[in-house]
Order: C-alpha cells, then structure tokens, then sequence
C-alpha cells in the first residue's frame, strides 16, 4: 500500500458509533435528506449500520438500496469509514438511491476486516452474512425499498464479502460490485500457490451454496494492476469463477452458456485519469451483461476517484460512478 496502514481506534469508534446512535433515535423514515443509525441483532450478534436517505426520497415510494462494505482498517461510517472513501452518499443524493453502511464489530475482528476466509462466514443464515443480510432486509422494509433493486458493492475484504453475499443472499442482491477482492471461499485460493485451487473449483463450491436459488448474478469488478496486496490475477480468477458460476445458474450445465472469454473490450484513458480497460462478458444468444471488469493501470490497493481516506487515490477514474452505472443497470428478474 501506497499509505501507511493505521490501526483503527477502537475505542473512538465505540464511543463515535454510541453517539451517532444515540443521536438519531427519535428519527423516522418519513424524514427526508437525512442519516439514521442503527444496530441489527441476529443469532451471529449484533452488527451497526448507518443508513443514508437522498433527498429525493419520499415515504411510499420505492428506491433502490446498495449496501457498502468497508475493507480492513476500516469502518463503515466512523473512523477512515467506507462513507467517506467511496463518496457513495453524494452520489446518492444525485442518483437517488439509499446507501447503507455496515461496520464490522471490533471483537469479531480486531483488525475490522470482515471474515470472509473462514466458513462459518460463507453460509447463508449464519454468521457474518445473515448479520449483513438482516441489515439489508431491515432497510428494505423500513424505507420502502424496491426488493428488486437491492445491491452489495465492498472494498477490499469487503469486496470478498460481497461475493460471498452474492452467493449466498443472491435471491435478495441483484447485482454486486468487488473493488480488489476475490471469488467465494478463496481461503486457500490467494495462498501461496494460487494454481493449487482453480477458480473453476471454488465456482462449483459457489454454486452448491446458492441450491435451489442459484441464479446468474451480475457482476462489477475493478482491479488495479499496481495492488501488490490483492494482485491483478485476482481479478482473472474472479471472471473465470463468476462466468462459471453464471453457467451452470442458467441450465445446471457447464456447457459455455457464460464463459470468460470478453465480448468486448475498450481502454478508456481520460486526462487526469489513470487509463483502464473494460470487458464485457454476456450471456450466449441474450447479450445479458453479466460481467463487467475494469482494470485499471497504475492503481495499487486504493479507491480511485476518490481523495478521502487512507486507502483512495484521487487519479480517476470514478470508481463509485462506474459502479453505479454498472449496478443500477441491473434488477432481480422476475
């Protein structure tokens, strides 16, 4: 990393997350244009959450949601959070969708990444996904929310973690966004020697998770071919893995219905910017997007177009527009 990593206070983030919460109790989902907090308790524990409500928004009506998943050394919506790195929150008052931003519990991982390596954290209705999932389904039902057009996008190991939301929730997200992260259960596929596990096997783990909900998933990745923490083969295994996963969604067959062979592919270099190339992947006979990547040249460990936080680099391109360009061209199918 380009920044010296800091560890989070954890101490100033328990008294900033009591505070807030403390704040905004009277608040209600009628208020508009506004911030509210919260803590969502499961049979995992607990897990605080802040929500942020465009202006645009009006009891009744429904809006799209995107849920934001902080990296390690990180918060949600407190110290060097997610909120500030990505700027979700301005661009939502401009798109006018909701946000909110789930902030790991210090005692369940000192280092504040979310613990998407270990499988007790890779099931559906255990662990830290049902904790981000009753996060997600309570947002929804508070504020009216289109169950159609809920999103999870992460950075870093949050980044996992929305592939392992995409996986195990992909009834309830219809879309996922994975800035330097890698596919479901990659434990042991980043180790040492990543050619010991092909990301062919981990799709096929992928698969029997999601069972009868199995469904092709959508899916926005960004790498930086600078990172010499999440390394740009990351991003490889990510398309082979999610093209697989996609194909045997389809039909139950690995019969090249999806495969990790680009459709298209353009290098955009804007002034100011660092240049990156976009793939497109579809799905065969529909021209479905499934699969967009953008790799971006020069980009280490960092959230570009962005100049807040330790881990951002403000050289574009706009990470936090792409996305959203990406994802909200997307909803769950009928």
């Amino acid at each position: 990393m380009r920044r010296k990593v800091e560890r989070v206070g954890l101490g100033l983030f328990a008294a900033s997350a009591i505070a807030m919460l403390a704040s905004s109790a009277a608040a209600s989902p009628e208020d508009v244009a506004a911030e509210r907090y919260g803590v969502y308790r499961g049979s995992a524990g607990g897990l605080a959450y802040k929500v942020h409500v465009p202006p645009s928004y009006r009891s009744g009506v429904s809006t799209p949601l995107l849920v934001a998943l902080h990296g390690c050394f990180m918060t949600g919506f407190s110290v060097n959070s997610m909120e500030k790195t990505t700027g979700l929150s301005r661009l939502a008052d401009e798109r006018g969708f909701v946000v909110v931003y789930p902030s790991q519990d210090p005692r369940r991982n000192r280092q504040m990444c979310w613990n998407f390596d270990q499988p007790e954290h890779q099931r559906r209705d255990a662990g830290e996904p049902s904790l981000i999932a009753g996060v997600t389904e309570t947002v929804v039902d508070t504020y009216h929310v289109d169950p159609g057009r809920v999103y999870v996008a992460g950075a870093s190991a949050g980044a996992a973690m929305s592939v392992v939301m995409g996986v195990t929730y992909p009834d309830l997200y219809a879309a996922i966004a994975v800035g330097a992260g890698c596919e479901y259960a990659c434990d042991p596929a980043l180790a040492d020697d990543p050619d010991s596990v092909s990301p062919l096997e981990t799709a096929v783990r992928a698969y029997r998770e999601m069972g009868e909900r199995a469904r092709p998933v959508p899916t926005f990745i960004m790498q930086g071919t600078a990172d010499s923490l999440v390394p740009p083969l990351a991003a490889d295994r990510l398309v082979t893995h999610w093209a697989r996963i996609d194909d045997l969604a389809i039909d139950g067959r690995a019969d090249g219905d999806v495969d990790d062979v680009p459709d298209s592919v353009r290098r955009v270099a804007e002034p100011g910017s660092h240049p990156y190339t976009r793939s497109v992947y579809t799905a065969r006979g529909s021209g479905r997007v499934l699969i967009g990547t953008y790799v971006v040249e020069g980009l280490g460990h960092e959230w570009p177009g962005s100049d807040k936080g330790l881990f951002s680099d403000p050289t574009g391109p706009n990470a936090t527009e792409l996305l959203w360009e990406f994802m909200s061209a997307h909803s769950m199918p009928e």
